[in-house]
C-alpha cells in the first residue's frame, strides 16, 4: 500500500520540490505561506542544499536568478506583495530564459489586504507580474496532492522550456490539510542539458553569457520573436485541464484552484437535482485550455465562471469560447468570510441554468 502523509499544502508543495531535485531555497516571510520557507529551513540543509532568509523579496528573486543561472533547481515563494516586488526579477529570468520555480499562495488585496482566502493574483501570475511582454507557465492546482504533483511538473517545465514556472495557489489551499501520497521522481528523458549554464569554461575556449540585455539592430526583436514562439509551444503541448460532464451539459461552470473543489461539489449536487451541468477547471492558466472552451461551446452556448475575485479569468474564457456563447461570472473580491459554500454555489447554478 502507498504511504499516505497527512500534510498542510505548504508542506506539500515543498516536499514535491525536493523530490524534484529543489536544493537551493530563497525568500522572504509573509502570511499566509510562512510553513514553505520554514519547511525549506529544516529539510534543505541535511540534504546539502541551501536556505537563506534574504533580507527583502527583491533580493530573494536576484538570488534565485544567479542560482538558476549556475544550472541548480531553485524556488521561491510569497503572497501577492512580494510578488509584486519580486516582478523585476522574474522578468529578468524571463528574459534571460532561466528556469526556476515561483510559489505564490494568494491573498486578499489590493495593497496590503488581508490573509483571508483570495484569487486576486491572477492577472499578475497569467499576464506577466513583471515589464516586457513576458510570460511564464501558471499551474493552478487544487488539492493537497496536486500541489506535490505539480511542483514536480513545474521544475520540469521550467527546465524544458528555460522560462520561469509559477505555482498558484491560495490561503485555503496553501494551510488546509490532507492526505498526501508522496511519489519518487524520475526525470523526464527528453529534458534539455544545461549546457548554458555559467559554470566556467569546463574546456570551451570562454565561458557562458547569460543576459536580457540586447543592443545590436534587431537582435531583441529576433530574442523577443523566439520567447513568443517558445509561449506557443506551451499552448500546443502542454495544457492541462479537467472536465466532467460536458458530452450533455446546458450549462459550463468554470473555476480554477480552490474555488474549483467547492464548484466541482456544487456541479455534483446539480446532477443530483437532474440539472444537465459540466465542469471545465483550467489546471494550467498559462497556456490557457482555450481549444476545450472553444469545442465544449460549440454545443453548449452557456458558460458560468466563479472566481474569488471581481472577475479575472472570466476574461480568458470570454475571449476563448465559441463567439455564440454567453459567458457569466459570479464572484467575490476576498475578504473575511468570502469562501462560498457548495450550497451557494448550487444555487447560482439553479438560477443560471434557468435563465
Amino acid at each position: 500500500m502507498d504511504k499516505r502523509l497527512f500534510v498542510k499544502g505548504n508542506e506539500a508543495v515543498c516536499m514535491g520540490a525536493i523530490a524534484a531535485g529543489c536544493r537551493y531555497y530563497f525568500g522572504y516571510p509573509i502570511t499566509p505561506q510562512n510553513e514553505i520557507p520554514e519547511f525549506m529551513s529544516r529539510e534543505l540543509p541535511p540534504l546539502g542544499g541551501t536556505f537563506l532568509q534574504a533580507e527583502s523579496e527583491v533580493a530573494a528573486i536576484n538570488m534565485v536568478l544567479g542560482a538558476s543561472a549556475a544550472g541548480a533547481r531553485v524556488m521561491t515563494s510569497s503572497s501577492g506583495p512580494g510578488i509584486s516586488l519580486k516582478a523585476e526579477g522574474l522578468s529578468y529570468l524571463a528574459g534571460s530564459e532561466l528556469p526556476a520555480v515561483i510559489v505564490n499562495m494568494m491573498r486578499c488585496g489590493p495593497g496590503l489586504g488581508g490573509i483571508d482566502v483570495s484569487q486576486a493574483d491572477y492577472f499578475q501570475a497569467v499576464k506577466g507580474a513583471g515589464h516586457g511582454g513576458y510570460r511564464m507557465v501558471v499551474l493552478a492546482p487544487n488539492s493537497i496532492q496536486e500541489l506535490y504533483d505539480l511542483a514536480i511538473v513545474a521544475f520540469d517545465l521550467a527546465d524544458r522550456y528555460r522560462m520561469p514556472a509559477f505555482i498558484l495557489g491560495d490561503a485555503m489551499i496553501g494551510q488546509m490539510k490532507e492526505a498526501l501520497i508522496p511519489h519518487p521522481y524520475a526525470p523526464a528523458s527528453d529534458l534539455p542539458a544545461k549546457d548554458w549554464a555559467v559554470t566556467g569554461k569546463h574546456g570551451r575556449s570562454k565561458g557562458n553569457t547569460l543576459k536580457s540585455l540586447y543592443l545590436k539592430d534587431g537582435a531583441l526583436e529576433a530574442h523577443n520573436w523566439k520567447l513568443q514562439d517558445r509561449y506557443r509551444q506551451l499552448q500546443q503541448h502542454e495544457v492541462r485541464c479537467e472536465t466532467e460532464g460536458l458530452d450533455d451539459a446546458e450549462l459550463i461552470v468554470t473555476a480554477f484552484g480552490s474555488t474549483a473543489r467547492i464548484a466541482k461539489t456544487a456541479v455534483r449536487m446539480a446532477r443530483e437535482a437532474g440539472l444537465k451541468v459540466g465542469l471545465i477547471r483550467p489546471i494550467t492558466v498559462f497556456p490557457f485550455p482555450e481549444q476545450i472552451f472553444r469545442q465544449a461551446t460549440e454545443r453548449c452556448r452557456k458558460v458560468l465562471c466563479i472566481e474569488l475575485n471581481a472577475g479575472q479569468m472570466v476574461e480568458d474564457v470570454r475571449l476563448s469560447v465559441d463567439r455564440q456563447a454567453d459567458v457569466r461570472f459570479y464572484g467575490r473580491p476576498g475578504g473575511t468570510g468570502s469562501l462560498p459554500t457548495p450550497e451557494e454555489l448550487f444555487e447560482q447554478l439553479q438560477k443560471h441554468y434557468k435563465d
